[in-house]
């Protein structure tokens, strides 16, 4: 065997070992919050870390699926880790709820445009996976400076409180801690909740803080006096329960989930789980961080399934699609994943698999890395735009829940025709070396050079078209980095690929609890 070959593995797990040491560093900078200044003056004022409230609010030893966690990363100076909130799905009381909990700590938890995106975005998925949402409020209200990107639009500030309502509405509780202030539109945050309880002496709820009250209508009067706990609780009763700490605010929320008499059935026949048998610490070797490099996606699929066991449909036909039916976590799946291009044949076989699973009722996942669907004369004779279509109709309009992971390249009409985020899936994460824009840097430089060279009448200046193609490199390499795409919450979170079978499980989970057990059978039309 060639020597290069035999090193191929090696080279490509070093190469990965990289971009997972660039993804641990960036969630230390997101974990630190505010930074250790900042922290000891949130401790001197007898609160508790935000990360630590939600340890102390989950049942013991119970996972937390943190979403998000590298919002704003390169984004407003740096000086905004995680967008100053937390949000995340854990078990309380043998509940799983989403948490959506404000870090006083950065700019004391005032909402910048990504955080009211990740705050929005939270309550979209507890409300298609029917979760009760767990508000722990510390929260400055609008960042004003930023006013016109978070206040007058549609997925701004406004549109957390409708949520509230609507969900509210819809049976699922909404229950809020006030542990800090709660000014202007924070206050809607535990007014619109079901129930609320607030800490005494540092929790806080006002329309207009000491500074407005003042501005407004003369009146002099000090924040506890106005709006603290205690006058909530006895004499307004905008609160429900007043705490005397945070740790009592805590465990009063864990009563209050606890008896709303909370009952998940699950319609998927789930099986005992069992461990892959091959190891999924061995797929940044099969995969490196060139996209350029093929390798066999079963080699991945066999180290995130139950047993390393799957049924492979049509493996003969259509080859560049991987369809299977598995187990993960003991839940039935069904898997969609790229081994290259999509011709017509892979795009009416990936159709009638879709129809096959939602006949069945089993979920899909889709593991993206494409380029995009095949182009050329033969190709668009062969009728790829109506084939490709079959593949994104039968995808868009699946009954069955959706799962998304950009393992690779996540390119052009590929990233739709395999469940990107404009098509709803319930969940995207994405691996550190997956990359995600309307095409690849090298191909994108191309196009645009050469448009650049076909609309020249007169003689091509070099120099202008070298640094034409520099310029377009360099966007698309900057914009299609995996950290751009997070930032912007195109993804629900960045994760590792040793972790994905476990963020599945939950996933997975999370979607059986929330199906309905729908009636009569989807038709299957074979392709």
């Amino acid at each position: 065997m060639n020597a290069a070959l035999e090193s191929a593995p090696a080279q490509r797990q070093a190469h990965y070992d990289k971009a997972l040491a660039v993804l641990r560093s960036r969630m230390r900078w997101a974990v630190a919050g505010g930074g250790e200044k900042l922290h000891a003056r949130h401790r001197a004022r007898g609160k508790i870390a935000v990360r630590e409230r939600i340890e102390l609010l989950l049942d013991p030893g119970s996972p937390f699926l943190e979403l998000s966690p590298l919002a704003c990363w390169g984004l407003h100076g740096g000086a905004v880790p995680a967008a100053g909130i937390v949000t995340g799905i854990g078990r309380v009381s043998g509940v799983n709820c989403m948490v959506i909990a404000n870090d006083a700590t950065v700019k004391g938890g005032s909402f910048f445009p990504e955080t009211t995106r990740k705050h929005v975005r939270a309550q979209e998925i507890a409300w298609e996976n029917r979760l009760p949402c767990l508000y722990l409020v510390d929260c400055g209200g609008a960042f004003l400076p930023q006013q016109d990107r978070v206040f007058p639009d549609w997925g701004h500030f406004g549109t957390t409180f409708y949520h509230q309502c609507r969900m509210s509405a819809d049976g699922l509780p909404q229950l809020s801690a006030v542990f800090g202030g709660c000014t202007a539109g924070g206050a809607y945050i535990p007014a619109l909740s079901d129930e609320s309880v607030m800490v005494e002496g540092t929790g806080r709820i006002h329309l207009g803080g000491p500074p407005i009250v003042k501005a407004a209508i003369a009146e002099v009067v000090d924040g506890e006096t106005l709006g603290g706990a205690r006058m909530h609780a006895q004499v307004s009763g905008v609160t429900d329960y007043l705490a005397l700490d945070e740790r009592q605010a805590l465990h009063k929320l864990r009563e209050i989930v606890a008896g709303l008499n909370w009952k998940a059935v699950g319609a998927a026949q789930r099986i005992a789980t069992r461990a892959p048998l091959l190891d999924a610490a061995e797929i940044p070797s099969i995969i490196g961080t060139d996209l350029r490099q093929p390798y066999d996606v079963r080699e991945v699929i066999k180290r995130l399934v139950d047993s390393s066991e799957m049924q492979e449909f049509k493996p003969e036909y259509g080859s560049t699609l991987v369809c299977a039916t598995a187990h993960l976590h003991g839940y039935p799946v069904g898997i969609l994943a790229n081994n290259g291009v999509l011709f017509s044949e892979s795009s009416l076989k990936g159709a009638h698999f879709i129809e096959l699973c939602n006949q069945r009722r089993i979920p899909l996942l889709f593991l993206q890395n494409i380029t995009g669907f095949m182009v050329g004369t033969e190709a668009e004779r062969g009728g790829i735009a109506k084939n490709s279509a079959k593949l994104v109709y039968a995808m868009a309009t699946a009954r069955v829940p959706r799962l998304t992971v950009l393992i690779g390249g996540s390119y052009g009409a590929g990233n739709y025709g395999m469940c990107g985020r404009g098509f709803g899936p319930r969940f995207v994460f994405a691996w550190p070396g997956s990359r995600i824009a309307t095409m690849s840097p090298d191909v994108a430089s191309t196009v645009l050079t050469e448009l650049r060279r076909s609309s020249l009448k007169g003689p091509v200046d070099e120099a202008e078209i070298a640094a034409l193609e520099q310029q377009t490199r360099q966007q698309f390499e900057e914009q299609s980095d995996p950290y751009y795409a997070t930032a912007r919450l195109w993804d629900d979170g960045i994760i590792e690929p040793a972790q994905t079978r476990d963020v599945l499980g939950i996933c997975l989970q999370l979607a059986d609890e929330s199906t309905p057990r729908f009636e009569g059978q989807s038709p299957v039309y074979r392709m």
